[in-house]
């Protein structure tokens, strides 16, 4: 007897995705959802017969495992009520946050988002970077003010951010002998770089603030403009450093040279929250250490994206020891 077929990963049609939210949400039916992205998860534009616009969220099988969606939930409902901008979470029929949506490749995590009005940031403006700098300030104040902040099981520390993301890397059978021989020691130096720093600061974290979770309203102090973040699926109690460090790794990785819009997103921050100096020099050593993270993310995902698109992963030693002696060693100015 054949066995049943399986699957890595299955996208759910638009209306599928409609049906099951009017099945499970109280909006106005009927429902339309388009497809937004399929990267990590799949997320879905949705729109009720009454206009009302919202995301659905349907979590993908990932190297760090399910999200730790409720708690994500929980924070995104305390911060909304500090008045930070935040694209939060709806509740379904039976009150539940997170919901069950059936797929062939198993039952994946779903929740409803807010829609994130607003226009999208441009890349290379300082300007709209400090506006989200500003943002994830109020957003750790907030966080530094709720006694649930340690709460899930996410932590946002070296377990989660390096080593089980460089086991995963280091694995894959799609990486060379030769970017092993760099990742490997690479991964003791930046633990070891960060050990030499502590204490650092810890508060709970978005996670991706890296420039385009967000969307530019009216609204902001002064009347101007203000930064509304959305996607929390990567975010948990960690590092503070780490959270300003996707910023500046969006900036510097892959070929890019925005210095100057991470000069203004940290700029933003410092307006409404200090930045420790402990904490401003672990920004360097959480850059590399977020680019084999996301490394290990896609090392887990093989059998979905396909070996063909997996061979930037053993291009990436160049970039990482250049970063590492450039900034780990003599530090650069922030």
């Amino acid at each position: 007897m054949q066995p049943p077929p399986s699957f890595a990963h299955a996208v759910a049609a638009p209306h599928t995705a409609a049906a099951f939210v009017a099945a499970h949400y109280a909006v106005a039916a009927p429902v339309r959802c388009a497809l937004l992205n399929r990267g990590f998860n799949d997320v879905y534009a949705v729109t009720t017969a009454t206009g009302d616009r919202a995301i659905l969220r349907i979590s993908g099988h990932r190297g760090r495992g399910d999200p730790d969606a409720e708690a994500a939930a929980a924070f995104l409902a305390h911060l909304k009520g500090c008045g930070v901008p935040v694209a939060a979470a709806r509740p379904a029929r039976d009150g539940r946050m997170v919901t069950g949506f059936p797929r062939p490749d198993g039952i994946r995590p779903a929740v409803l988002f807010d829609h994130a009005e607003g226009r999208v940031p441009d890349l290379d403006s300082a300007d709209d970077a400090a506006l989200q700098g500003m943002t994830l300030a109020r957003l750790h104040d907030a966080a530094d003010r709720w006694p649930q902040r340690e709460a899930g099981r996410v932590r946002l520390d070296l377990d989660h951010l390096l080593h089980r993301p460089a086991d995963r890397l280091l694995s894959a059978s799609i990486l060379t002998d030769d970017a092993r021989a760099v990742l490997r020691p690479l991964v003791g130096r930046l633990a070891a770089a960060v050990a030499a720093l502590e204490p650092l600061s810890r508060t709970r974290c978005h996670g991706d603030c890296h420039g385009l979770n967000a969307r530019l309203q009216p609204g902001g102090p002064g009347g101007g403009e203000q930064a509304m973040l959305f996607d929390f699926d990567d975010s948990g109690f960690g590092y503070l450093a780490y959270d300003l460090a996707v910023h500046l790794w969006a900036q510097v990785s892959f070929g890019r040279r925005r210095h100057r819009v991470w000069h203004g997103f940290v700029d933003g921050y410092r307006r409404l929250r200090p930045i420790g100096r402990a904490d401003l020099e672990a920004v360097h050593a959480f850059v590399a250490i977020r680019h084999i993270w996301l490394m290990g993310e896609f090392a887990a995902r093989l059998d979905i994206t396909g070996r063909e698109q997996m061979a930037w992963l053993s291009r990436q030693g160049d970039f990482l020891l250049a970063w590492e002696a450039a900034t780990i060693g003599p530090r650069l100015p922030l």
